[in-house]
């Protein structure tokens, strides 16, 4: 009689595991899908009920501020002052009712109707960027030529940003995402990323400075008109909230073109599906974000002891709320590993779920449909030039390509 060989834990920024997670974290969560981990000083919960469990509970809080600062190198330390109280005014970083507060500020602005004004924009901005780039035969990467451009010019349009100062402000943008998705290592980086989060800021205060003065037709303007700034939130928590809708307007969309595109390209069937009824690339895209979407997980902290699983997870201990794996659990998605245009059924945990529900989902959505709708009607010869040699950005939350070769 042979028994089964142990399970053996792989360490979430491994090579392999960044090139390809899924199989393992299947194996984890057939193995225990809550599971302490000493690797990762963390519990990683990667079924669907439990990760819902954890979303729905206060016990579960997300307030990652300090965890962050604890990150920084001692060098660096004195710049983080400033950077990180306004850190601690995104509402992504806050509980309720907290959290409830910040982000009713917003509500209006990001619901799904007043987003849809925007789709006649996002359609025209589509075609112009694949108009310069997208050009039949020729090469390129569709991350730097579509995925992240088009993102960034309606992000841009919608929150108001003058087109003389987007240089300056998705740099800053993509210093910010270094510090807070983990990728900045070295004392210089994490300074850079410090400052530029300062930066972007006082660039924010200030043309929220000037929307007051002079309104235009942009997000800053029209929730500055609904009145709860000086009201229910204050000028210094709008403006960091605003730091957060900066930095996360284009990241999240652009690896979801990406990896859509990647996705309906290596599986020809679907492909040809989408092409046969375009209305299928909404499809695609909630696929592509229950399969292998732009976020890998969420980590959280309990604030009390929490039972879970027959587990007791103790205050303070660390949570890492895998939604990848949570999304292909098959005790909730039949067939959970193919990936079906058409499917229908349970919610994926994409977007998060609950409170911290991505209050820019909508916003996110349109642009991806519109992209990949796009580039599978118009654009019926694009290839992958080399598949097999594509990689991923070495993170923890993001699922993210490098780069994505490809002739139009």
């Amino acid at each position: 009689m042979t028994t089964a060989a142990p399970f053996q834990e792989r360490y979430l920024l491994a090579p392999d595991m960044i090139a390809d997670p899924y199989g393992r974290l299947d194996a984890l969560r057939e193995h225990a899908p809550v599971h302490w981990s000493p690797m990762h000083h963390a519990w990683l919960v990667t079924g669907y009920d439990q990760v819902m469990r954890c979303l729905r509970d206060p016990a579960v809080s997300a307030d990652r501020v300090r965890p962050l600062m604890d990150a920084v190198p001692q060098g660096a330390r004195e710049d983080a002052e400033r950077a990180f109280g306004i850190l601690s005014r995104w509402m992504v970083f806050n509980d309720p009712p907290q959290h409830r507060r910040l982000r009713q500020v917003f509500q209006e602005a990001f619901a799904a109707r007043a987003v849809a004004r925007y789709r006649a924009f996002t359609e025209k901005a589509t075609r112009a960027v694949l108009a310069r780039k997208a050009v039949p035969g020729r090469t390129g990467d569709l991350m730097a030529d579509v995925a992240k451009p088009l993102p960034a010019l309606v992000f841009a349009r919608w929150l108001g940003i003058p087109r003389t100062d987007a240089a300056a402000f998705w740099y800053w943008n993509a210093r910010v995402a270094d510090l807070v998705l983990g990728t900045a290592q070295e004392e210089s980086e994490y300074r850079a990323s410090l400052q530029a989060l300062v930066s972007l800021e006082d660039y924010l205060a200030g043309l929220v400075a000037r929307r007051r003065a002079e309104p235009a037709d942009d997000l800053i303007s029209q929730v500055l008109a609904e009145g709860r700034v000086g009201d229910s939130v204050t000028e210094e928590e709008f403006v960091g909230m605003l730091t957060q809708m900066a930095f996360a307007g284009g990241e999240t969309t652009s690896n979801l073109i990406a990896n859509t595109v990647l996705a309906l390209h290596t599986r020809p069937a679907q492909l040809a599906a989408v092409r046969e009824d375009p209305g299928l690339a909404q499809g695609a895209v909630e696929e592509t974000l229950r399969l292998d979407g732009p976020s890998k997980m969420s980590i959280r902290t309990t604030v009390r002891d929490l039972e879970l699983d027959g587990h007791t997870l103790r205050a303070g201990d660390r949570i890492f709320l895998v939604t990848a794996a949570a999304n292909r659990d098959p005790a909730r998605f039949p067939d959970p590993g193919r990936f079906d245009v058409r499917r229908t059924g349970a919610t994926h945990l994409g977007f998060g779920f609950g409170a911290h529900f991505c209050i820019g989902a909508a916003l996110a959505r349109l642009v991806a449909v519109a992209a990949v709708g796009t580039l599978v009607r118009d654009h019926p010869g694009l290839t992958l030039t080399d598949p097999g040699a594509l990689t991923w950005q070495p993170s923890l939350l993001n699922r993210s390509l490098t780069a994505l070769p490809v002739r139009y």
